[in-house]
């Protein structure tokens, strides 16, 4: 097995948001804002190599949607999907397996594309894989709060190509198409999947929208976004635990600077340790 960190360029969102009750103080200590109280995001994605198996873990935004709606984004840096697999030597074709942790558009909108007057996958070869529940969350009938946040043209153009795979677990456990184990949480959004993947001698945590950023690592730190903030509560507490206790690693997917963070106990609880990336620990 081989991991790949894929950087799919940056964006910016409102810092007030992205950190819910939490005083602006505090965590522009970690995540400083601009003159319109924005923060610097990252749309992070994971790339595994697994025998036959090329398997990217989310896809980014995306480039299809208007200029008015990226106008509220502020996306900004060279890096692109296609252009970071090309720095890899992979194409589009190569990727057998896609799976979004959740269908939020910063996750899942880089696996289509506008072609003419159509909405198609990018990754021709591909199955796309998602959790039941969470698909029929985004898409029979979307709660007002998070309707914004799943695009019907991120969504329906994937049912239609015939490449959507919909697993049935609602618990912790491996995924056998896939060969990867995911932890199911549902505080973000339901049934959000989070891959637990050993790798030479360590085990990293794709923490999504859990653990966004480094500035999150504290339980209380959540975003406004959650549609079930207590949970997500319950949910960081238990398995930042289980990270330090076994000494599992987090790929923190909107961080703009920390790809890969230990952390640690503290008399204040867990907290941020130091940072690396996948390149550097694993070279």
């Amino acid at each position: 097995m081989v991991l790949h960190s894929i950087e799919t360029g940056k964006f910016k969102l409102d810092g007030g948001a992205m950190f819910g009750v939490v005083p602006k103080p505090l965590w522009e200590k970690t995540n400083p804002a601009d003159s319109k109280n924005r923060i610097d995001m990252s749309a992070r994605c994971l790339l595994i190599e697994d025998g036959k198996k090329l398997i990217l873990v989310d896809a980014g935004l995306g480039d299809k949607q208007s200029e008015k709606f990226f106008s509220h984004y502020s996306r900004f840096g060279d890096a692109t999907l296609l252009n970071s697999l090309d720095s890899l030597g992979f194409s589009p074709n190569d990727i057998t397996d896609v799976l979004f942790t959740h269908l939020h558009f910063d996750h899942c909108g880089g696996a289509t594309k506008r072609e003419g007057d159509k909405i198609i996958p990018v990754f021709n070869n591909a199955r796309f894989f998602c959790s039941k529940s969470h698909w029929e969350w985004a898409t029979v009938s979307p709660n007002p709060r998070e309707k914004a946040s799943f695009l019907q043209e991120n969504l329906f153009p994937l049912m239609e190509s015939g490449q959507l795979n919909l697993y049935d677990s609602d618990e912790d456990g491996v995924c056998p198409e896939l060969g990867l184990d995911l932890l199911l949480v549902n505080g973000h959004t339901e049934k959000m999947a989070l891959p637990k993947i050993k790798y030479k001698g360590k085990t990293i945590l794709f923490a999504s929208d859990l653990v966004p950023t480094a500035g999150h690592i504290p339980v209380p730190y959540l975003m406004g976004y959650d549609v079930r903030p207590l949970v997500t509560m319950r949910e960081k507490e238990r398995i930042l635990k289980s990270v330090v206790d076994e000494d599992v690693l987090l790929f923190l997917q909107h961080d703009p600077v920390n790809e890969v963070v230990f952390v640690k106990n503290t008399e204040k609880g867990v907290r941020f340790d130091r940072s690396s990336t996948i390149k550097e620990l694993f070279k």
